[in-house]
């Protein structure tokens, strides 16, 4: 087996995937599977601006486990990755030098274990969309398959639009046959010997954490920053005093910052009120400006969803809550819409006795969860028609979904352009071949010669 590790920096934490293959692969065998994985202790990378010599220390607990969950003679021949995000972008916003050192402090540690590190990035919000669509349609094996023959077929089958949702922004990404007015949302690509034209957006700053910090903003500034504020999207009972500093320390909410000082604390109450925490999530989006013929929102443009997609991380992890905590279904649009009413009218102490685990996120799923109603149907525009289209998914098999998976195919070149040759596989063809060929010819004589010998029997009787 060959292996392969990606770190996936996050806005709110560290992910460390590990993949294998075989190791006589060709480059598009689509058998690459998840051998590990292993979540970071503590926040993500871009939280240690203050100290960016900690972030690669953060790492060193996941990558010692890679150093025994991949066979020591393989160490230094593993390709080893590291993709920020999201939350590396804001920071590369607010100051690019504290950025670059955090991007530095994290590849001086990788540097020191034995695997083949190539390099730490930070991702474009586009690659970020584009490589999760890959991942996706990699694993479901949309691209292409094996034959029960061992011979290379591209199934006939569409591909998947991919919805993720992270801690600082939220992107779509499908394959579409309209024209993408705008260019910068157009991506073609060609793997196998396939085209493909791949409409993509990130919207940063409406990723799960950024969206409850820019939605205490619009509360704080909505009451006048009054040390006592209502919460509407919190549940009856739930109290939590703040200061002003956790929610104006982001890009995403510094050009509404008040004049007050940072240090000053601010006590949120919640009054489980659905409609009026939809009234102001909705003030999230800007759903009026548009200088294409159709926009998702922000003036962003979006052809018409098509076909199916597959929604994951933040996206899944919502609907789940839903679906076990909550027991209610989702098949439509209505469905999702009765589940945050129901979920904002349920008070603290009921949230609480059905998911003591999920303490910590608790208050925030009435929000979250109008907030992903929102997004979905007036902002992506899936409706009675399209909603049930979308599979809220974690993984395929035992493969997580998102983007790291895509990322290290790409840059490992292992989706070659061109479509793969099936000269390879032409033995193993024949083989098959054969082997039938002699199961049906000693089938055949078995059933002549049991014919036979009762043809025989018969004429003795």
């Amino acid at each position: 087996l060959q292996y392969g590790i990606v770190l996936d920096a996050g806005s709110s934490h560290t992910a460390m995937f590990i993949y294998k293959w075989p190791a006589d692969k060709e480059n598009d065998t689509g058998v690459v599977s998840e051998h590990g994985m292993c979540d970071v202790e503590g926040p993500g990378i871009s939280s240690y601006s203050s100290n960016p010599p900690a972030a690669g220390a953060s790492l060193e607990h996941c990558l010692n486990q890679a150093l025994r969950d991949v066979p020591k003679e393989k160490h230094v021949g593993t390709p080893l990755y590291l993709g920020a995000t999201a939350g590396m972008r804001l920071l590369n916003i607010a100051d690019q030098q504290v950025s670059d050192a955090v991007l530095r402090a994290v590849a001086a540690t990788l540097k020191t274990y034995p695997f083949d590190f190539r390099g730490a990035k930070i991702l474009s919000g586009e690659e970020e969309g584009v490589f999760g669509w890959v991942t996706a349609n990699y694993l479901l094996e949309n691209f292409i398959k094996r034959g029960w023959l061992g011979e290379w077929i591209q199934p006939q089958k569409k591909t998947l639009g991919a919805m993720d949702f992270g801690g600082a922004s939220t992107q779509i990404t499908f394959e579409t046959r309209d024209t993408i007015e705008n260019p910068r949302n157009e991506v073609m690509l060609k793997l196998y010997g396939q085209a493909y034209k791949v409409y993509t957006h990130s919207f940063l700053c409406y990723g799960r954490d950024q969206v409850l910090k820019r939605l205490l903003s619009k509360l704080l500034q909505a009451q006048s920053y009054q040390e006592t504020v209502s919460h509407p999207c919190w549940p009856v009972g739930h109290k939590k005093s703040l200061l002003l500093s956790s929610i104006y320390d982001s890009p995403c909410t510094e050009k509404e910052r008040p004049s007050l000082a940072l240090n000053t604390t601010v006590t949120l109450v919640g009054t489980g009120d659905g409609n009026l925490c939809t009234l102001h999530v909705s003030k999230l989006f800007d759903f009026t400006n548009c200088s294409f013929s159709r926009c998702s929102f922000d003036g962003v443009f979006q052809p018409e969803v098509s076909g199916n997609f597959i929604a994951f991380s933040a996206f899944f992890y919502t609907v789940d809550f839903i679906q076990t905590v909550m027991g209610r279904p989702v098949h439509l649009p209505s469905d999702l819409k009765d589940a945050v009413d129901t979920i904002c009218a349920t008070s603290w102490s009921e949230l609480l006795q059905k998911a003591p685990k999920l303490e910590k996120r608790l208050p925030d799923y009435c929000a979250v969860s109008t907030f992903v109603y929102l997004l979905t149907t007036k902002g992506y525009s899936f409706n009675n028609h399209s909603f049930p289209n979308i599979v809220f998914q974690k993984k395929v098999g035992e493969t997580s979904i998102g983007w790291a998976l895509g990322y290290m195919l790409n840059l490992t070149n292992m989706i070659p352009a061109e479509k793969p040759s099936s000269h390879k596989t032409m033995v193993y063809n024949y083989w098959v071949i054969l082997i039938l060929l002699f199961v049906v010819t000693t089938l055949t004589s078995l059933v002549t010669a049991i014919c036979l010998l009762r043809h025989s029997k018969s004429s003795i009787i």
